[in-house]
């Protein structure tokens, strides 16, 4: 007949979660793998009920009940922290000697991994269980590279949508970003200022001090009217020596005109490019959306274009406000001067 040590060996290998236990309920020994979870406190000669709480079924109160669930599938969980949940079957020694348990960790096995530092050494060789810790581990590595994937291609599609909204020479929004600005306030209600700007002079930069010397006045050109600006303002670079601003929820007549006049002294300063000073000044044309009971933005780019030819038509480094009168005035666009 097997001994009682070769019966625990035997167990040891084949069953690393095991308890064996007397008649009365006292653990006489239990599988490596239980340790680990029992720390420097082992459960040999505990009573078993003291180290494992069992749940379910709720009928068993005794050893005596709990010898009667062979083959019955057990609930226990740990007492002590962190209180881990098992599952467990009991199978009675031979005359009435005590019982063998059988136990695992069911859905807990991932928090008792990590808790008690389990290794594939720490489960029966033919467990399911290292298969599906494996899938586990596979899955979030795959999981986190799929985050790590989409947060690259999210970074890259602002990028792109920063950069297809971007003028690259100055950094201002580019029409584009002004189509999607004018349509979200109209579609939204909301009321806004649109100031459409013209360089004055800047033709003869270009003709006296090259293209290079043109880039770096827009570039402080630019730089200036951010400065000149809120926050909330969105100033586009339309083309050239065009620019739009939209002041958005602003349609105050005299705040917008010494706004356009700072802009303007501030443009008149000169700007220095290596050794050469530039001079340049602006005229500037506004109009607002509450013009027309239906705010159009074509309509309204027309009109801050017909309010800024006013302005140049009257002698340059001025600001006007539209007028339907201007129309009558309005000239071919080339007929201006630069």
């Amino acid at each position: 007949m097997m001994s009682f040590d070769d019966l625990a060996g035997f167990a040891n290998q084949l069953c690393p979660m095991h308890v064996i236990i007397d008649a009365e309920g006292q653990v006489l020994s239990h599988g490596p793998t239980l340790h680990k979870l029992s720390g420097e406190d082992s459960w040999t000669g505990k009573p078993f009920f003291d180290v494992l709480d069992l749940q379910r079924p709720r009928w068993i109160k005794t050893i005596s009940d709990l010898m009667e669930t062979a083959g019955t599938k057990l609930h226990f969980q740990l007492r002590a922290a962190p209180h881990t949940r098992m599952k467990g079957v009991l199978v009675p020694l031979p005359n009435g000697q005590g019982a063998f348990i059988n136990l695992s960790f069911g859905i807990s096995v991932l928090d008792a991994v990590r808790d008690f530092n389990l290794t594939s050494q720490d489960f029966s060789p033919t467990d399911l269980t290292i298969e599906m810790l494996y899938l586990v581990e596979a899955k979030s590595a795959a999981m986190e590279a799929s985050r790590q994937l989409n947060l690259r291609l999210q970074g890259a599609k602002i990028a792109a949508e920063e950069q297809a909204f971007t003028d690259t020479l100055t950094g201002l929004k580019n029409r584009r970003a002004m189509d999607h600005v004018l349509n979200r306030l109209i579609l939204g209600g909301r009321d806004f200022a649109l100031m459409h700007v013209d360089l004055d002079f800047f033709k003869q930069v270009n003709d006296t001090y090259g293209h290079a010397a043109g880039d770096a006045v827009l570039q402080r050109v630019a730089a200036i009217m951010v400065e000149c600006t809120r926050k909330s303002d969105t100033v586009v670079r339309v083309g050239g020596d065009e620019f739009v601003i939209i002041f958005e929820g602003l349609l105050d007549r005299k705040r917008l005109s010494d706004l356009a006049c700072r802009l303007i002294t501030r443009l008149e300063e000169p700007i220095q490019y290596g050794a050469e000073s530039c001079q340049i000044s602006a005229s500037a044309g506004t109009t607002l959306s509450t013009s027309m009971a239906q705010p159009d933005a074509a309509v309204l780019l027309h009109q801050s274009d017909v309010a800024l030819y006013a302005a140049k038509r009257a002698g340059k480094a001025q600001h006007m406000f539209y007028t339907p009168h201007q129309e009558t005035e309005m000239v071919e666009p080339d007929s201006r001067s630069a």
